[in-house]
């Protein structure tokens, strides 16, 4: 089955917008980084996590999709995401102050990235579920790498927040409207607003997915020992009425 280019364009927003987005990024990641004290960053790891953190969701999408990262076209992206995070790091308590508005705008980018993504995807010609794989990690890429320079476990995989799941939703609709025949500008602000919703809501009432468990133990079934010697009555009866031997299965010990 082959798939041909859906002629809907990439969505895009303005540069501030863009940098908003990517600037809000790189504040999250120096303010994350600043709780681990015993790391005793210097203000250029706090950079470089700032910088990894803010465009390092789009630059995967870009590296996924084999064009030039969008962060790599401008003079302003490494600017801003650097000050945002040397500014995360040095009004740590101010900025926690304001957490709810940092949500908030965080979960913004997070549905915008998201959007960005997938729809540049759709415009490559990719199929409708790649396209959804790129948005997600369009919108969560950034924290993968944050995680990774600070040699911590992913985050994203744990139990939390539905980050991913708030993402993969509103990518999931704007592919779906796009298949549909609604235009690309309408399905991406309901993907926003779809990511947006899920995200602050798991935040507010604790929502996350369940964790791991392991089925119970499957009863082991344990195999009867033939013997050579049988009974004359034995064999007339299973040549008569074919009888088929039966099996105990214990349940357990």
């Amino acid at each position: 089955m082959t798939t041909t280019p859906v002629d809907i364009g990439a969505l895009s927003i303005p540069l501030w917008g863009d940098l908003i987005a990517v600037g809000v990024g790189s504040l999250q990641g120096a303010m994350f980084a600043s709780g681990f004290r015993d790391r005793r960053l210097d203000l250029l790891g706090v950079a470089i996590i700032g910088v990894a953190t803010g465009v390092g969701g789009g630059l995967l999408r870009d590296i996924l999709l084999n064009v030039t990262p969008v962060a790599l076209q401008s003079n302003w992206y490494l600017p801003i995401t650097v000050v945002a995070a040397l500014l995360g790091m040095l009004l740590v308590r101010l900025f926690r102050r304001l957490d709810p508005l940092i949500t908030f705008l965080d979960a913004l980018t997070i549905g915008l990235f998201g959007a960005i993504g997938a729809s540049k995807a759709l415009s490559l010609g990719l199929p409708e579920v790649p396209a959804v794989f790129v948005g997600v990690v369009s919108a969560v890429g950034g924290s993968i790498l944050r995680d990774m320079l600070l040699n911590l476990p992913i985050a994203l995989m744990h139990v939390g927040s539905l980050y991913a799941v708030a993402a993969g939703a509103g990518t999931i609709v704007l592919v779906v409207m796009v298949d549909v025949g609604v235009p690309l500008i309408p399905s991406a602000i309901v993907c926003v607003v779809v990511t947006l919703v899920i995200r602050l809501l798991a935040v507010r009432f604790g929502w996350s997915l369940p964790e791991q468990r392991e089925l119970g133990r499957i009863p082991r079934m344990r195999w009867p020992r033939f013997t050579r010697r049988q009974t004359a009555a034995q064999t007339d009866e299973r040549t008569e009425t074919g009888a088929i031997p039966r099996y105990r299965i214990d349940k357990g010990d």
